[in-house]
Order: structure tokens, then sequence, then C-alpha cells
């Protein structure tokens, strides 16, 4: 089940921000609206309806990391029978079978790492996330590098709620 959700924001990410030759086997993400310091997006993958809210870090640090653009994304894939996959593009590959640290205000979770993405280890542990990421106000992803760098984004929850509102009713 992880492998196969893990493959799922993959080319997720791939769709939204690399399209290539993955856009042929589906359709470009459609802006269903922007709440505050979120987006929500659909799009046809090929086999599936994807729903996803994504936002960038208010700040990184440290700051003269070298890295690409960082994510937050919650996605929806009801054909894959996937609701609320909390995952993250980091912009850098995570140091092998490392743990980021994911908070929202003092709820603290731990997501697996691999190549340059992270996620909830179960779906369980993603509605806790969802939970807390609706009534919170700020969200923190720390990791470490491949290289051994210590990173931390900070992500506004602000306009959270609308956002994963206007996804549940685009993909129920």
């Amino acid at each position: 089940m992880i492998l196969s959700r893990q493959f799922g924001a993959a080319a997720l990410l791939v769709m939204t921000f690399g399209a290539g030759t993955a856009l042929a086997q589906g359709t470009d993400p459609e802006l269903l609206g922007e709440f505050s310091d979120w987006a929500a997006y659909t799009y046809k993958a090929k086999d599936t309806k994807v729903c996803y809210v994504s936002s960038r870090p208010k700040s990184s640090e440290p700051k003269n990391a070298k890295r690409d653009p960082a994510f937050l994304l919650v996605t929806h894939m009801p054909g894959r029978k996937v609701r609320g996959e909390v995952s993250t593009i980091i912009g850098y590959p995570f140091k092998k079978e490392s743990i980021a640290k994911l908070t929202v205000d003092e709820a603290s979770f731990e997501l697996f790492t691999n190549a340059d993405g992270a996620w909830a280890d179960k779906p369980e542990t993603e509605k806790k996330i969802v939970s807390a990421m609706k009534n919170g106000k700020v969200l923190k992803i720390s990791g470490t590098s491949w290289r051994g760098t210590a990173t931390t984004d900070t992500y506004s929850l602000e306009g959270i709620s609308a956002a994963l509102a206007k996804i549940d009713d685009a993909c129920k």
C-alpha cells in the first residue's frame, strides 16, 4: 500500500511540476481555486481522477542551501482508494533511511523518506496530520539531505481548510 501511494504522489509531482511525457497519460492540472497560501487542483490520470492541494514554504533554513523548490501536498485519488495522502517534495535527495519530521504547531509526526519525497507511514497518520493542519497555524518539515545538511521548511496553514474542502468536493 505504501509503495503504490508513493508512486501515486511521485506521478502527481511529475505531472504538476515537470510534465514531460507523463502528461500523455492524462490531462493537464486544472486550478480549482486559490485559498490564501494554498491552491487546489485536479486532473485526470490514466486510471483515476486526482485532486490535490499544494503550497510552497514561507521560509526555508538554511537560506544558503542549494536545492530545488519545495512543495507540500495533500492528495486524493479515489480510483486508487487514496484520500488525504500527505507528502512533500523537499528539493534535494534525503539522506538514505532518514526520517523527516513534520510538526503542526505542537503536534509532531514522522515521515519516511525516499529520494526527494517524504510520506506518512499509513492512512491513520495522514488523517491525524490533516486534522492538525485544519486546526493549526504553522507547519514545519525538517529533514537531512544526503550531504548531511539539516533543513527546515515553514508553511503557513492559512487557507488549508478551504482548499481541502474544494478537493473533498471535487474528488468524492
